[in-house]
Formats: structure tokens, C-alpha cells, sequence
């Protein structure tokens, strides 16, 4: 008599230890990780006038304040370069991460009667919301090489160089920042409510701690290293350098951003790791 092999959909197993992170079962859950970035993308412009022209009206309204304040009348350098390319610049890169970060950061608090009816890697929704946010950082990239194919036809001071083919790991750890810090906070939101009013304008603020505004060579020698301490600077700065020849490429500073970078998502990755399998408990 043949032994009939069983397949089973699920197997409840005892606690694993912190290191555990099932990051397999992710790969059996594609398909729900692309319905929810199709969510994501749809819930949120759904019944809006503009719809995604939005993607573009945003950082469009941002650059002109960022010129008229910034450039003309705080007459805050730009290196030679044209102010409305320059703060496009920042602005569709910062964006991006703030976008990972405060989205990332509530999670749990969001999704709290999703996670306590069905099972499914908690992880997929932080993971959506990065992708989903992807997809909006494209197309304001696109508006930004818009922008600046238009003044290199004017013959602008704008010189691309060799560090441009940095641009997909400079996202890519931007996104791995961003992610790694609202997997941190998420998970002490579960008991300290108080932190998710504390990123709102946390991030407001951190942001004149990254050169968005200004570039890194402007700053004060005694300011500077401290901002370079941010791991976000190394990375708008070789972002800016590679497609605008804007200041130069800080080595140390890019792989400071890096190893940081990778540190925190991890850091993220475990502490998001242990808080989701008792999180309904204490929310």
C-alpha cells in the first residue's frame, strides 16, 4: 500500500528563537504583497480630482518655495547649479525615505485588526508600502530628468559623471534606512503611542539635518561632520554629485550611509521580528 505523502498549507510550530525571521515564507506570499502595493497605490488617489497627478504637483509646489526662500531670499548656495534642478533633486530623494519612514512606522497601529483575524508574514506590509512608494519616486525621478535634460539643452553648468551608475544602490539603501527605522518604531508604538506623533515632525526636522536645502559643502566645518553623521548625507550627496557634478563624492560619508543603513534595517528586521507575535496582546 502506498504511503500517500501530506501537504499542508501551515504548520504551527513553538516559538523560534530571535533570529528566526521566516524570510521564505515571504516568497510564498507574492502574490499578496503585489495586491497590497496595487492597494496602496489605488486607496490612496482614489475619488481625488488630480488623481496622480499628485506625484507631480508635490514636489513641483515644493521646489518653487524651496527656490523663492532658500535661493533668493536666504541666498543659500547652490554650487553653480540652477536652484529649482538643485532642490528637485533633494526633494524627490528625500521624499522617497520620508515616504518609507512615517508609513513604515505605523504598521501595526494601521493594521491591528488585519493581523489579529488571518496569518500571513507580517512583514509583507511594511514590505508594500516601500514598493508602493517606489512607484511614486519613479515617476517624480522622471519629472526630475525632465528638468534636467531641459537645462542641459540651455547649456547649464550641469555635468553627469561615472558615480550616476550609483543611483539604484543609493535607492536601494534609502529604501533599507527607511524601512529599518519604521520597523523599529512601529514596533514601540505597540506600547509608547506618544512616538508616532514624535516622527511626524521628527521628520520635518531631520530633514535640516540632510542636505536637501543646501549642500554639504556649504555648511560650517564644525556642522558639517555633525550632519554627515546622518546617514542620509552620504547618500543625496553622492546622489546629487553623480547627475549634477554638484560638490564632490565623500567616500567615507557614502559608506558610513551604507554600513549604517544595512545595520539599522536589521536592527529593524529583528525587534519588528520579535513584537509581531505578541503585538495583539498590547494594542
Amino acid at each position: 500500500m502506498n504511503k500517500i505523502q501530506e501537504h499542508w498549507d501551515m504548520e504551527i510550530r513553538p516559538g523560534s528563537n530571535l533570529f528566526d525571521l521566516h524570510l521564505k515564507d515571504l516568497w510564498h506570499y507574492r502574490d499578496l504583497l503585489l495586491l497590497l502595493v496595487r492597494r496602496d497605490f489605488v486607496s490612496f488617489y482614489k475619488q481625488t480630482i488630480f488623481g496622480p497627478l499628485w506625484f507631480f504637483i508635490q514636489p513641483i509646489f515644493t521646489t518653487i518655495i524651496f527656490t523663492f526662500v532658500f535661493s533668493k531670499m536666504a541666498g543659500i548656495s547652490t554650487e553653480g547649479i540652477p536652484p529649482p534642478l538643485f532642490y528637485l533633486t533633494g526633494t524627490v530623494a528625500w521624499n522617497y525615505f520620508a515616504d518609507c519612514l512615517t508609513k513604515t512606522s505605523t504598521v501595526f497601529k494601521d493594521n491591528a485588526t488585519i493581523f489579529g483575524k488571518v496569518y500571513f508574514p507580517r512583514l509583507i506590509m511594511p514590505l508594500s508600502i516601500v514598493i508602493s512608494n517606489l512607484v511614486k519616486f519613479g515617476v517624480q525621478f522622471l519629472l526630475f530628468i525632465i528638468l534636467l535634460i531641459w537645462y542641459l539643452v540651455k547649456g547649464e553648468p550641469v555635468h553627469s559623471n561615472m558615480y550616476i551608475l550609483l543611483f539604484p544602490f543609493i535607492v536601494f539603501f534609502m529604501a533599507l534606512l527607511g524601512l529599518g527605522l519604521g520597523l523599529i518604531v512601529t514596533a514601540l508604538t505597540t506600547k509608547y503611542r506618544d512616538l508616532a506623533f514624535l516622527v511626524t515632525f521628527g521628520v520635518q526636522l531631520m530633514m535640516y539635518a540632510t542636505p536637501v536645502i543646501y549642500p554639504l559643502s556649504a555648511a560650517p566645518a564644525k556642522y558639517a561632520r555633525v550632519i554627515a553623521l546622518n546617514p542620509l548625507s552620504g547618500l543625496i550627496e553622492t546622489f546629487r554629485y553623480g547627475f549634477l557634478g554638484s560638490g564632490r563624492f565623500y567616500a567615507g560619508y557614502f559608506w558610513y550611509s551604507v554600513i549604517v543603513s544595512v545595520l539599522i534595517f536589521f536592527i529593524g528586521l529583528i525587534v519588528f521580528n520579535k513584537v509581531e507575535k505578541n503585538f495583539v496582546d498590547t494594542v
